[in-house]
This record gives structure tokens, sequence and C-alpha cells, in this order.
């Protein structure tokens, strides 16, 4: 209280010496005496020796606010930097110069031993302001256009597991686990990943692929890689799709532009993914032969959930397995591509070459080790128009892809794409999305005419088996879909979908749905009725129609929900049948699982159950189903998990927290003289983590400078604690792991009074505590944070201890978190003292 009073006081005496001081431009030449010169001399002694509010400008440029002192033979100490919010001046610049100031700097001109290229320093009274100008002051460096890489590199290792399970009673288990590390070595990028994987065909082989082991070094505005990859252009921001095979593992080189690297992020595809199950159901999604993700799926039209997948545009394999039996696959696309980053920049590209191998592989046939080479480029033709060409040799077979991806207008947008493989076909892909005040319309055809002289089967290794049977089917596919939604007003929803297919499955589809929100029996509800009619999958008539009656409730506590349908369809047998369903959900706060649903369904056959749930925990994240068909009583489920290691500094950890997408970490101790506390971890970017007791890990963005500020979290303990530091520093490579340990120091306020052995208050003394440190005002009161598990004080002028007291707060009076310690006795000749009870402590 008596320190924020004593820094109004000094902001009104500015104020009044801001009108009878000499005009700012001959201040240069002006000590700090002259300056006060005109002041009557008690306002004058409130200048020197005593903490004063500034602001410190580095050539002219805005560094911090902060609290400094000034001393009668010009010199100038820096206590602390109290606010940097405004400033533009990186985290680094600001605690060089802060190390410098608190040695204590003397004023003007530097004449000798001048760091960082300083030539002066000066205080100014008038606006209390520290200017700093060095020998950089007029330089007009450009922007950088690229982030710069950590000066001395960086080091560390994240390693992701992710694993992937389906099992049934009537199938074998697939599954696959893929092991993917990426570390940091100075400034080059290291990437390797194991593939484990067994499919579901019958396969009991457990096979194994090293499917990378790469080194890649980021420049400014390209990236170059060496090693063993898959020549994937991931830094495209529009990939022209091919048709045949994609590119293998190879031995070779690319080269690119800096933002090829992309980073898979949770956000789902543009083009959703719609699949149709007659009944309660499983999809598989296997890319290259191998499953990626796996997830329960209810009976009816739905999309599924893409945002686990990796980031890029690719061919997946969709398949929908009911009650223990596949029922049908589907070829879909991925399309996840990345944003245009720089409108300046209008050429993007990935140029690449080598010699396919195999590394560490078992597969059964070996495949062909042919050269394998190609280039893909963008074009902005303009900010709405991004085109693209590709041109690739993979496995002998020359395959060339074009695409034009066209915004148009706010509320339209149009992508085209046509691609063509010697010897094998033809194919285009037409997508167009449409938004009106109230529609929202998607058009999509993708039609291919395909080569059938050669009718080899294509293993997923790449490897030929016989020729298959020649049928009816003339290579020619095509598959035309409209959606539409219409909001017929807020709380009323009118879709719909119809597609027509032509090739090995032929047939048009329809499903048209209805939803409604209101309000039953006080709680939110929505009400949805649908209709379909599709092609047969599972069913002994030639088509599937019915009609599902649904209700969602979302019952009295938050995060639980009560869902029910009923509804009539085709049956097996080609009659029809009715089912009803009842599931409940429930999110939960603050525990290991996020998220428990339970289920049952009912039909001609028997009755179904099924459960899922999702969980992350500190050391493992995931999600999991199990069911039970009502068909045969088959169980039937999945699994995914993702765990990671962090490496870095000589530190470990195991976390939940960083997985496929992080690009680089921090491992934080945390200790505490509080016990149950929490600490909220907040960066620039946004992010924020809550971190407690104990060893945890911190997800950061790689190549940026940034700062974690760290403070209590709220709800935590209520008795008053420092943290130190209360910022880190980072700067990182890809792959890079920074160490940083958090003290949390349980603290009191020590108000007191410093006097020399003649009774005499001693003003302008430093007074250090482990937790903070202070200065004595010109009546001698002082008052800091103190640890409260060590209860010391050190007392220091002009750099030279003067005398240490070990304080007994039981002696003294405590206010709340404040202790009265009243009158301390500073005598140098007895260094250390243990105090008494205090004359004010009665």
């Amino acid at each position: 209280m008596l320190l924020r009073h004593l820094k109004t006081l000094i902001t009104i005496l500015s104020l009044i010496f801001s009108n009878c001081t000499l005009a700012a431009p001959t201040l240069a030449a002006i000590s700090l005496l002259e300056q006060t010169r005109g002041l009557p001399a008690e306002f004058a002694e409130y200048f020197f020796d005593a903490p004063l509010a500034a602001k410190i400008e580095l050539n002219n440029q805005l560094l911090s606010e902060a609290l400094v002192t000034l001393s009668r033979d010009d010199r100038v100490s820096l206590l602390e930097l109290t606010d940097s919010s405004s400033s533009s001046q990186p985290a680094e610049e600001r605690q060089r110069w802060a190390d410098f100031l608190r040695l204590g700097v003397p004023l003007g001109i530097c004449e000798r031993n001048c760091p960082y290229q300083l030539l002066a320093v000066h205080y100014s009274l008038e606006t209390s302001t520290l200017s700093i100008i060095t020998e950089t002051a007029e330089r007009n460096a450009d922007e950088p256009r690229y982030l710069a890489l950590p000066a001395d590199g960086s080091h560390g290792l994240l390693l992701n597991n992710s694993l992937s399970l389906y099992g049934s009673q009537g199938r074998p288990m697939s599954g696959s686990n893929v092991l993917r590390s990426t570390s940091s070595l100075g400034n080059w990028t290291q990437t390797a990943t194991l593939l484990l994987s067994r499919s579901g065909e019958g396969e009991k082989k457990l096979r194994h692929n090293l499917q990378e082991l790469y080194g890649q070094r980021e420049l400014s505005g390209h990236f170059a890689r060496f090693g063993y990859f898959m020549p994937e252009s991931q830094g495209l921001s529009r990939q022209p799709r091919t048709l045949g095979a994609s590119p293998d593992s190879l031995i070779g080189v690319m080269y690119g532009s800096s933002d090829s690297l992309a980073i898979d992020s949770p956000q789902p595809s543009v083009y959703p993914i719609y699949v149709t199950a007659n009944r309660q159901a499983s999809a598989e999604i296997y890319r290259n032969g191998v499953l990626i993700s796996t997830q329960a799926i209810a009976p009816g039209l739905q999309t599924l959930d893409t945002r686990r997948l990796p980031g890029g545009i690719y061919d997946v394999e969709v398949r929908i397995i009911e009650d223990g039996q596949l029922v049908s696959t589907t070829q879909e696309l991925v399309y996840k591509p990345n944003n245009w980053r720089n409108p300046e920049e209008r050429w993007r590209y990935n140029l690449y070459a080598g010699q396919e191998a195999d590394l560490l592989s078992n597969w059964d046939e070996p495949r062909e080790r042919s050269l394998s080479a190609g280039a893909a480029v963008n074009y902005l033709m303009h900010p709405r128009l991004v085109t693209g060409l590709s041109v690739r040799q993979v496995q002998e077979k020359i395959q060339y892809g074009t695409s034009a991806d066209w915004l148009i207008g706010d509320k339209s947008s149009f992508y085209a794409s046509l691609y063509h493989t010697d010897g094998q076909g033809t194919g285009v892909d037409l997508y167009n999305n449409i938004n009106f005040d109230y529609l929202t319309l998607g058009i999509s055809h993708n039609r291919s005419w395909l080569d059938t002289r050669k009718t080899y089967r294509q293993l997923a290794d790449g490897t030929r088996e016989r020729e298959r049977e020649r049928t009816s089917y003339n290579g020619q596919t095509s598959n035309t879909a409209v959606t539409a939604n219409y909001r017929l007003s807020n709380t009323t929803t009118l879709s719909g979908r119809i597609n027509h297919a032509k090739g090995p499955r032929n047939g048009t589809g329809l499903d048209l749905s209805w939803s409604r929100r209101s309000q039953l029996f006080g709680s939110d509800a929505n009400w949805g009725v649908t209709l379909f009619e599709r092609p047969g999958s599972n069913t002994g008539s030639g088509r599937d129609r019915g009609i599902d009656l649904r209700l969602s409730v979302a019952l009295g506590s938050p995060g639980q929900n009560l869902y029910g349908s009923i509804g009539r369809r085709s049956a097996r047998d080609g009659g029809s049948e009715t089912n009803t369903s009842l599931n409940y959900s429930r999110s939960l706060e603050g525990h290991f699982l996020q998220n428990v649903s339970l289920g049952a369904n009912k039909d001609s056959y028997g009755t179904g159950l099924n459960g899922q749930t999702s969980f992350a925990g500190r050391h493992l994240n995931g999600s999991g189903y199990l069911q039970r068909s009502s068909y045969n009583g088959e169980l039937s489920g999945g699994l995914n998990l993702d765990s990671s290691l962090a490496v870095g500094a000589g530190k470990f950890v195991l976390s939940s927290k960083a997985d496929s997408a992080s690009t680089a970490g921090m491992i934080i101790d945390v200790e505490s003289d509080i016990e149950q506390i929490a600490l909220r971890a907040d960066d620039l970017g946004g992010y924020s983590a809550i971190l407690h007791p104990g060893r945890n890990f911190l997800p950061v963005n790689a190549y940026q400078k940034n700062s974690i500020n760290f403070n209590l979290a709220e709800g935590s303990a209520d008795a008053a604690g420092t943290i130190e530091p209360k910022r880190a520093d980072y700067h990182l490579n890809k792959g890079g792991v920074v160490y940083q340990r958090i003290l949390v120091i349980k603290t009191v306020t020590v108000l007191g009074r410093l006097i020399d052995p003649q009774g005499r208050p001693l003003k302008g003394h430093h007074i250090i505590n482990q937790a903070s440190r202070g200065m004595s005002e010109v009546d001698g009161f002082f008052s800091l944070e103190m640890r409260a598990s060590a209860p010391t004080l050190e007392v220091s002028y002009h750099n030279q201890l003067r005398c240490q007291f070990r304080l007994d707060p039981a002696s003294h009076r405590l206010e709340g978190d404040v202790l009265m310690v009243g009158d301390l006795l500073c005598d140098p000749k007895k260094l250390t003292a243990v105090t008494p009870q205090s004359p004010l402590a009665g």
C-alpha cells in the first residue's frame, strides 16, 4: 500500500516537473542533478535511491515498462520489468537488456566496454523514460519473410505410437501400429516411420515395413530432403489427383517449397465421406491396404469422422461390416489441403527422384525396384483460382494429373481434376459447393475409363496376381451425387441426398431427412424423420427402403443425452422388419473417461448391444467400442490408442498430449510448496494447458520464437504463492524438446523498516529473498514477498552485502498474508541476526 501511494506521488511530481524544466531537445546534455534544479529539496529527495516507474525505449521503440532506481552519480539500475505487453521487441532482446541494466549503468555516452553496440543511455525525469541508443538505431531492416531457425539449433526426440485394432468372432483380428519419430539435431530434422499391420482377410502374418527414414533441412522458402521416404507432395496447397498406384518408399532426394511439410491437423475433409448402413455396423478405413482408422456407425446415412485422418489429398477404401460380415466396399477421396500461405508467391512445387526400395520389410513378394521420379506444381492464377499439374513415374508407368480449384464469389466453390495413366485409364472428378441464404447445395461427379485389356489384380504391396476372369464390367464407372440442406427456420432443417452409380455396382439411392429442435419437459430435444430408398447391400431384395423416427433429449445435468429411434426397413430375407434403438451417452469432466455411451437395439432377429468410450490421461488417449449383433449374437469391437514419448535435455516423459501433429515440445517439472496446486500455461499463440506437480509435457510450435506464461490456475489453492520463473522462452527446430523447471513458492508479504545502529532509517538498500527483491524507501520502510519455508533476508548497498536476517515468523504479528516485522537493525559487523519480537508486533 505504501509503495502504491509513493508511485502515485512520484507521478504527480513528474507532471509538476514537466512544467518547469528545459525543452526536450536539450536534455541529452543535462545530468540528473541538473534536471532536478529548481525543485524543492524535499521533492528531489524522492527521485534518488527510491523505486521509480519508468518506460524503457530501445532505439525509440518501446522495450518495456519497468521499476528503476537513480543515484546522484548519474547511474540507473533496473529493479524489475513490469509490463511488456505493448512492446514489439523479441522476448530474448528484452531479457538481454534487463540483465544488463540490473548491474547498474552510467548515463551518458558509452566510451569504452560498450556491449551490444551501445552508444548512449539517457534518463528523462520529465517523461520518466530511460532511452537506450545503439549503432543499429538508423537501420531500417526489411521485415523478414521467413522464420529464422534457432541460432544454435536444437535437440530432442518425439516418438508417437498409434494403434488401431478391429476384431470380431467371425473374422480374424485386423489392425496396425504406426511408430513415428521426429527428432532434431542442430537445424536438421530426422523422421522415421515403422508400420506393423495385419489385415482381416484371413491374413495371420504380422507384416512390418519401414516406410520412412530421412533427414530434412528447412531453408528460406524451400526444403531439402535426403534418405528413404514416401514422396507425397504434402506441401502443395492443391494436389492434383492421379490414377493408379501411389509412389512407394524410395531412396533418393526431394526438393520443394518450404510449406510442403504440411502438419496434420484435426480438420475434417472438405468433401465429406458419406456411408450408409442397414444395421448397427463398423467402418474400416484403409489407405494403401493398411487400416488407418475404425469407428462405429449407426443405421442410416451419415458422414465418417475424418478429423483423425492424415492431411493431404488421397484415396481410401471404406469397408462396412455388419454382424461381422463385410457388406460393402467403396473407394472414397480424402480432401484436406492446406491454405495458400503467401499470395505473392504464386508457385508451389515438389521435385523428387530415387530408386524404389524395401527396408525392414517381410512382404511376401518384393516389389520391382524401378526408378521413380516426379514433379508437382501449383500456380495461383488468381486469389480465388489455384491450378495444379503433376507428372510422375510409378512402377514404370507415367501418371499425369491436372486440377483447378476455383472459389466462385463468396458462396460457391468448384474443384475439377483430370488425370490419366498410360496403359491403365483416364478419370475425372468434379465437385461444386453452393451456399445460399437458407440452402446449401453440393454436387459431385466422378467418372473413370479404365483399360481392362490387362486384367491383373494388384495387391497392396504393388505385386500382381494372375489374370481375373472377364465379366460384363467394361471398365467404365461413374458416380453422381447431389446433396442439399435447407433451413426452414431457426429450429427446423430439411436435407436430402440422391446419388446414381454405374460400374461394378449400379443403382440410384435417395435419402430425405427432416429435423427439428424443441423443448420436451423443459429439456432440449431434437426430433428427426428419415426416408430412404437405396440399392440393396445385405438384403434379400434388390432395394433397401424404410423410414426412421428418432428423438434425442438432453437430460438434467450437462453432458448427458438420451437417444431413441423406431423405424421400418428391409430385412435380410427380402421382407420388412421393425427396428428400435435406445442409447445413453454422458460426457465426463476431469476424468480419465471423456465420454461414455451405452445402447441397445431390437429387430426381428433379437437384441443387439453396443458401447463406446473415448478416454484421455496424462500418458495415453484413445477411443474404443464394443458391439453385440442382434442377428447372430456375435461380438465385435475396435480400439484406437495414441501415446507419445518426448526426450530432451537429458529428461523424458510419456504423454498423451503429443501426437503426430506435434512439431516440438517442452518438458516441465513443477515443484510446489503448496499442496493441491495447479498452474495454467499460456503461450502467445492462444494455446493453454493445465500443469500439475510432477513432470508435464507441453506441445509447442517449431521455428517460432515464443514465450509461455505461467499463472495459478482458476480454483487452485488460495494460499499466497510466487511462481519462478513466470515465463519461459523457446525457439526450437522441428523435433526439438527443451526442459524447464517451475518452482511454486508459498510466500508471505514482509512489511518492516530498516535502521542502522544509531536508529536512523536506511534508504536505497536492496532487500533480497528467494521469492523476490525490494528496496527500502526514504524513511527505511520496505515490503516484499518472502518464501515461507526460507524466512531469510539479505540486505546490500552498492553491490556490497551489509547484513542478513533469519526471521522467526512465530515471533511477529501475522495479519492475513502480511508479516509485520517492525524495525530491523542492520549492522555490518553482525552479518547474520535472528530477529526478536518486533515492537510493532504487540
